[in-house]
């Protein structure tokens, strides 16, 4: 095991006036990729600038390894140059993907969070605030990816419950 005496912070950054792909990939770099990530955002010319003079990793931007290609939104790019595969995680990606792009059909829940994030993209003062209000939204689509999949999954143990029993057991599961 090497460790390290330096706290290495590494810097994203991606443009400026978040919506859904950029309120949700800082969300998903820093639950599941980069815990101490920090963000920069800054007009789509400037991106080239930040990455050669700070080191910073590029993400939904136009022409950047994390951006959007091949009919995927930056959260699916991301989700797979890091071999994230969690269930919960992917059908998250879904609704993001629904939200983001002009595929709406993908999660019918995309049409909620694209006016959910454009809300909170008015209510902040900044992209920071921004991120920051998003995080709660993120995490209540979590669970609820996550609340979906094991409902499936215990369906038949689910039916012999009643409906105290049936919180617990999922508030564990999930």
């Amino acid at each position: 095991m090497i460790t390290s005496t330096v706290d290495y912070v590494m810097k994203w950054v991606t443009r400026e006036y978040v919506h859904v792909d950029r309120t949700a990939c800082p969300w998903l770099i820093k639950k599941f990729i980069d815990p101490k990530a920090e963000f920069i955002f800054v007009p789509v010319d400037r991106i080239g600038e930040v990455v050669k003079k700070q080191g910073a990793v590029p993400f939904d931007a136009p022409n950047v390894k994390l951006g959007h290609r091949n009919g995927k939104c930056s959260f699916e790019t991301i989700m797979e140059e890091y071999n994230l595969k969690d269930p919960g995680l992917q059908e998250v990606a879904k609704i993001v993907h629904s939200a983001d792009t002009s595929d709406k059909t993908v999660a019918p829940e995309g049409t909620g969070l694209d006016a959910i994030m454009t809300g909170i993209r008015l209510n902040a003062k900044d992209d920071f605030e921004a991120i920051k209000k998003a995080e709660l939204v993120y995490d209540a689509l979590y669970s609820y990816c996550k609340l979906r999949i094991v409902r499936e999954k215990y369906s038949k143990e689910l039916e012999k419950m009643d409906r105290k029993q049936q919180i617990d057991f999922l508030h564990e599961k999930v």
